[in-house]
C-alpha cells in the first residue's frame, strides 16, 4: 500500500475568514477488487499492511456493508456501552458495520468492506466513510459497483 501525505498537505489552506468554513480535506482513495465473499478478507490485509507501515491502531476505522467483522459482533455481544467505550478510546482499530457507522467519529484512515448487505448499503457507507476518513479511504469490494457509488457524488 502506498501513502503519499504530500497529496493531502499539496493543497494549500484556504485564508481569510471563511477560512473556518471551507470545505472538508479530501481523502485519497484506493480501491482494492474483491469479491463479496472476499471484500472482509480484502479489509483485513489493507488493515494489517497500514499498521505494519507504522500507522497507529486508533487511526483506523473499518466499515462493513453486510455481515460484520467478527470482532465487532464478538464485542457487542457483550453490550453496546462496552463497544462504544472502546471507540471511544481510540486505541485500536474500531470495526463497524454501516447501520451504526454514523455515531463513529473521524479517523485519519477509514476501510470499507463492501461485503454485501442491501443494495444501498455501499452507498451508504461510502458516505459515511468519505465524511470520516481524515487523510485516506480505502475501499474493498467490486469495483464496478464502488466505482458507480463513487461517481454519483460520495
Amino acid at each position: 500500500m502506498q501513502r503519499t501525505p504530500r497529496d493531502v498537505a499539496a493543497k494549500p489552506a484556504p485564508s481569510g475568514p471563511a477560512a473556518g468554513a471551507a470545505a472538508p480535506v479530501t481523502p485519497q482513495i484506493q480501491l482494492i477488487p474483491a469479491s463479496v465473499e472476499g471484500a472482509l478478507d480484502a479489509a483485513e490485509e489493507a488493515v494489517d499492511l497500514l499498521l505494519d507501515s507504522g500507522r497507529a491502531p486508533g487511526d483506523v476505522l473499518v466499515i462493513t456493508t453486510g455481515e460484520q467483522h467478527p470482532w465487532a459482533a464478538h464485542e457487542l455481544s457483550f453490550g453496546e456501552t462496552s463497544y462504544w467505550a472502546q471507540h471511544d478510546a481510540g486505541d485500536d482499530v474500531f470495526y463497524t458495520d454501516v447501520t451504526i457507522a454514523t455515531r463513529a467519529a473521524s479517523r485519519p484512515v477509514v476501510v470499507v468492506a463492501v461485503n454485501g448487505g442491501p443494495e444501498d448499503a455501499a452507498a451508504s457507507a461510502l458516505s459515511a466513510a468519505h465524511s470520516r476518513a481524515g487523510a485516506l479511504l480505502i475501499v474493498c469490494g467490486d469495483p464496478q459497483r464502488i466505482n458507480s457509488v463513487l461517481g454519483a457524488g460520495v
